[in-house]
């Protein structure tokens, strides 16, 4: 236990911050005025840097949902019972809104650790939020 202590306190030491590339689209871009922008934070998880972004930039409602609803698109067919795969979704709080996805180097952020994710220097995030004119 102490050990691993330690060793977390030390990484938390050698890692006190991160600078990422930012890549927004949609609505995202619109709102944030810029396509690709470099940006640090203290911390070096997805979760630190999403709350030291949206302190920055008033994003986090196009991006966060609140709830399982504000998560999930209704479509026209039934969904099967057993869907093929293995699925991953983060919990309730922490998944991104129907449409909008936070992606890691490429990979959507549930595919990794969910907010928990770490981040090292010059990771690349996307912020996607695409335009939507239907509805």
């Amino acid at each position: 236990m102490a050990t691993e202590t330690a060793h977390e306190e030390q990484r938390t030491q050698a890692q006190s911050e991160t600078t990422v590339t930012v890549r927004c689209t949609g609505h995202v871009r619109e709102a944030v005025g810029a396509h690709e922008l470099e940006f640090t934070f203290a911390g070096d998880r997805l979760r630190e840097f999403l709350e030291a972004f949206f302190e920055e930039y008033d994003v986090e409602d196009m991006l966060i949902a609140e709830t399982e609803a504000d998560a999930t698109a209704h479509g026209w067919a039934p969904a099967p019972e057993n869907l093929p795969g293995t699925w991953k979704k983060n919990p309730e709080g922490e998944q991104t809104r129907t449409f909008a996805r936070v992606a890691i180097n490429g990979r959507f952020n549930e595919h990794y650790e969910g907010l928990e994710t770490i981040l090292e220097d010059g990771d690349r995030v996307a912020l996607i939020y695409p335009f939507m004119f239907c509805c």
